[in-house]
């Protein structure tokens, strides 16, 4: 990797950690905002409902603003929408603005990472998964710090959102800093943006995307609920030992890439997959809190290359449209981050939060079915990014 290379990758790598450090207190911080707010499970996953149409959104919308102002400039639009929903959140009180904010912050999150990911695979074609992997790995050490924030301020008499104020001045330090290095002459194309029909090896692995995203989504919004549940612990130390699965998926985006290329594509996230159900089964036997984090740790591993992996697949299924991959990608994002909590939010009001977990070793078994039937049939790739 060149110098300039190097710095590139730097440089979206911290915009992919500014969005997570939101992230971090979003997710496993439901269970503080549904206290605070006084909702039900199936009220309070209302705000993954708004996270997942702003994702969907955001892949209609992503195809035309990469088409009329390149993928760099597309990031920092992203990145100001972000901030803003960001505001909103942190200093409204009421659900119906927090939903709100949910919304607009959720269609910057969805749109800045579609538009990171293809300047990533842009960047490092020879070995794009491993970019994306470590890229995101750097992401989950702002999601430690959104939990870590969120989780400490809350054991205090101030106001815990107030955790995910940092990102607006990180946004803009960025812009301020790493522009120039980003910057790129865009020209439109002339045929228009990226469109077309996708074959149905695509539309099958688009399933198995939506299946991981289910995964990753519903074990972060509703694992500090079910340690409550079991253990008894505080709403506050339960988004606290979520810490475990940020740590399993920042060691695993930055490791994981070296340790499994030895397998192929579809191996390497064969292989995720039975790692993330080993985590979350004993995650879900477990009714002690020092087992509970070291599962939820393995979990983490488990899910951490599963985003990277499974997009590589579908833009190796796209036939060189790589932002019409990754804008339909973004529609399985919002389905996964619309449904998955949602759904699991009304089984736990009805059948106990316990039982509703049982849905997540189905939707693994989706994912693993998807790549069994359509292999992607990319070879090993060795060379570092």
């Amino acid at each position: 990797m060149t110098r300039r290379s190097n710095r590139i990758f730097w440089a979206i790598s911290f915009q992919v950690a500014t969005i997570h450090i939101f992230l971090g207190v979003f997710g496993p911080g439901q269970t503080l905002l549904r206290n605070q707010q006084h909702t039900s499970l199936t009220i309070a996953s209302l705000h993954g409902t708004a996270m997942g149409i702003s994702s969907m959104l955001a892949g209609l919308a992503g195809p035309h603003v990469v088409h009329r102002f390149g993928r760099t400039s597309t990031s920092w639009i992203a990145l100001g929408i972000f901030s803003g929903g960001v505001l909103i959140f942190v200093f409204s009180p009421p659900v119906q603005l927090t939903l709100f904010a949910t919304l607009v912050a959720g269609f910057g999150t969805s749109l800045g990472m579609n538009s990171m990911v293809a300047q990533l695979v842009h960047q490092f074609p020879i070995h794009p998964s491993k970019a994306v992997s470590q890229t995101t790995g750097i992401g989950s050490a702002g999601y430690v710090i959104g939990i870590l924030s969120a989780g400490a301020i809350a054991r205090t008499s101030l106001n815990w959102r107030l955790g995910v104020l940092v990102v607006v001045p990180l946004a803009l330090l960025l812009y301020l800093f790493t522009r120039r290095l980003l910057a790129s002459d865009h020209t439109p194309e002339v045929s228009g943006r990226q469109r077309g029909s996708l074959n149905y090896k695509f539309w099958i692995s688009w399933v198995g995307l939506t299946a991981c995203l289910a995964t990753e989504f519903a074990i972060t919004f509703w694992a500090a609920a079910l340690l409550k549940d079991r253990i008894g612990s505080t709403a506050a130390i339960a988004t606290i030992c979520i810490v475990a699965v940020g740590v399993g998926m920042g060691l695993g985006r930055w490791f994981g890439p070296e340790l499994l290329k030895g397998l192929d594509l579809d191996n390497q996230l064969k292989t995720t997959m039975a790692i993330a159900f080993i985590g979350f089964a004993a995650f879900w036997y477990s009714h002690l809190l020092w087992v509970s984090v070291l599962a939820l740790l393995v979990a983490g591993l488990g899910m951490s290359m599963q985003y990277a992996l499974a997009t590589t697949r579908l833009i190796a299924f796209s036939e060189k449209r790589p932002d019409l991959a990754m804008g339909r990608g973004s529609l399985a994002g919002g389905i996964a981050i619309a449904g998955a909590p949602l759904i699991l939010g009304a089984l736990g009001d009805n059948l106990g939060i316990s039982r509703a977990y049982l849905m997540v070793p189905v939707l693994i078994l989706i994912a693993l079915i998807t790549i069994i039937t359509i292999p992607s049939g990319q070879p090993t790739l060795q060379e570092s990014v």
